[in-house]
């Protein structure tokens, strides 16, 4: 295994980054890249210890990197001269940089897009696995926090790998309220009704979610309905649920596959409607779903994305992508979800979309965090090297962290956010390991706030497979996206990675610990993998 900043690339290309995030040098962006809700939310460690909420720094250590400075201004120090290649979260961060900085992420879609084409008997394509999707895909037991905001669990275990440990990074927002504490909802479903759609489990699945969905909103909720196919319509004005629930049925009950996917038509007539049928004091969203193969119109993504950016920037309008089917446009639905200060979720089946459709959205319709980011600090004394599983696009720069004009990520309540990190100690050091910090913007005042936690040595797990259920469970996760990211370049795998087949029966076994459906998925997932990569 290659210790250093230049370990070999794996030749794939980069995913674009996160609008508003700027380049760092090769080196320093290694480090952070390495070392470092679904839109409204999903639903779902021993508590942290030296949390801070006003803001101050209190990381510890003997020589121990302090968070970065507060400031004001969008200027990035550092001279660009490089830009890297390769897929950096592969890579370990070099010395001297002992930061890692991030904005947080809830997607999940990578994962629901894998299992899908495992299911069909395909390995899902290197380029859309992304780690934090995988394991942000499972409940956690984080300690949850009074109010809006977050609580910071910090947590590890050792693997069989010596010096090698995996660290967790957990944040957690609080309980969702009752549907009668949230604000009202006015959300624009653009529905992509192109032939492909005709396909079993693509609009067939979202008409029967979407029916039972309209069920479970509240009468001062707002629905409006945007068809596309080669051209783009609105079939249903944002309209107040009260006593027109049957016009919803209808227009539900109408959609029926046709011709081709102009999605570029579907988003500029989605966002117009939403922005006429804007509330306020209501939360505002658009909700794409599609299979994102545009093929007609407006192809070119940038071009698509300028209208989203727009919406975004004037009337607060943010996006939730739900992709369908087998043939998937990943890249785009994730750049859409992205630019419009989204996130994206993928279903295959019924239960997916129910649960997706009736329990998350009608029940989070909510905002606890704006422009969330999360910052770790090792302490150099104890930690050699590090690398951040994950999180290739979410990159910020170490000293944006307190730069409340570099966007962050929107995060909702009921919802987890995990990090892990591959980490490296010295021979026999021990004491201060980590600093963990997350900071945001209170959704309503805009006034920034922070928590942190802390992680000591001597609070590792003596051994991975014996830790706790749940981090178990976010280990499999994130070394099978590993395996199925790398395929037969085995060059740099994470450190105590296990074979495939190995894997796939340590997974069950943590899924008959954990007692939970969604374990016994990822546990046939990795057992199919196992199968079809021999």
């Amino acid at each position: 295994m290659t210790l250093t900043g230049n370990d070999e690339h794996t030749g794939r290309p980069r995913r674009r980054p996160r609008t508003g995030r700027r380049r760092r040098p090769v080196a320093i962006l290694i480090g952070l890249t390495l070392a470092g809700g679904l839109l409204l939310t999903g639903c779902g460690a021993s508590d942290s210890n030296g949390s801070s909420t006003d803001g101050s720094n209190k990381s510890g250590g003997r020589g121990f990197p302090q968070p970065a400075p507060n400031r004001t201004s969008g200027t990035s120090q550092g001279e660009q001269k490089n830009t890297p290649t390769g897929d950096a979260s592969r890579e370990f961060a070099p010395s001297p940089d002992y930061l890692s900085t991030f904005a947080l992420d809830v997607d999940t879609a990578s994962y629901g897009y894998a299992r899908r084409a495992l299911a069909d008997g395909r390995l899902p394509e290197a380029s859309t696995v992304r780690p934090e999707e995988f394991v942000n895909s499972f409940r956690q037991d984080y300690r949850r926090p009074d109010g809006n905001g977050f609580s910071v669990t910090v947590d590890g275990a050792r693997t069989r790998e010596q010096d090698w440990s995996l660290v967790r990074v957990g944040l957690a927002t609080r309980d969702a309220a009752s549907s009668g504490e949230r604000p009202p909802a006015a959300l624009t479903f653009v529905i992509d009704i192109s032939g492909s759609m005709g396909e079993p489990g693509r609009l067939d699945l979202a008409k029967d979610a979407l029916g039972v969905m309209t069920d479970r909103l509240r009468d001062d909720d707002s629905i409006a309905v945007v068809t596309f196919s080669d051209e783009a319509r609105t079939v249903l004005p944002m309209t107040r649920l009260g006593h027109h629930r049957d016009r919803i049925y209808d227009a539900i009950r109408g959609l029926e596959p046709t011709e081709s996917t102009n999605l570029g038509a579907g988003v500029r007539t989605g966002y117009a409607t939403a922005v006429k049928g804007l509330r306020e004091g209501a939360t505002n969203r658009v909700v794409l779903i599609s299979d994102a193969l545009a093929n007609t119109g407006e192809t070119d993504a940038d071009a698509i994305l300028e209208n989203i950016s727009t919406a975004r920037r004037e009337h607060g309008i943010t996006l939730f992508g739900v992709g369908v089917g087998s043939e998937y446009g990943d890249a785009l639905m994730e750049r859409l979800a992205d630019k419009g200060d989204g996130h994206t979720t993928y279903v295959s089946t019924i239960e997916d979309a129910r649960k997706v459709f009736c329990e998350q959205l009608p029940q989070n319709i909510d905002l606890t965090a704006r422009d969330a980011k999360a910052q770790v600090a090792f302490d150099p004394e104890t930690v050699k090297q590090f690398r951040l599983i994950g999180y290739d696009d979410r990159q910020v720069a170490d000293e944006d962290f307190r730069n409340d004009r570099v966007d962050g990520g929107e995060v909702g309540p009921g919802h987890t956010v995990t990090a892990l990190y591959a980490v490296r100690t010295r021979p026999g050091a021990s004491g201060h390991l980590a600093t963990a910090s997350v900071r945001w913007l209170d959704p309503d005042t805009r006034a920034p706030h922070e928590e942190s936690g802390q992680l000591e040595t001597g609070s590792l797990d003596e051994d991975l497979w014996t830790s706790s259920t749940r981090l178990q469970v976010d280990a499999v996760a994130a070394y099978f996206a590993d395996d199925l990211r790398t395929g037969d370049d085995k060059a740099n795998p994470l450190p105590g990675a296990l074979p495939l087949g190995e894997l796939a029966d340590r997974a069950h076994r943590v899924a008959s610990a954990a007692e939970d459906k969604a374990v016994d998925d990822l546990a046939n997932a990795v057992e199919r993998a196992s199968g079809l990569m021999g």
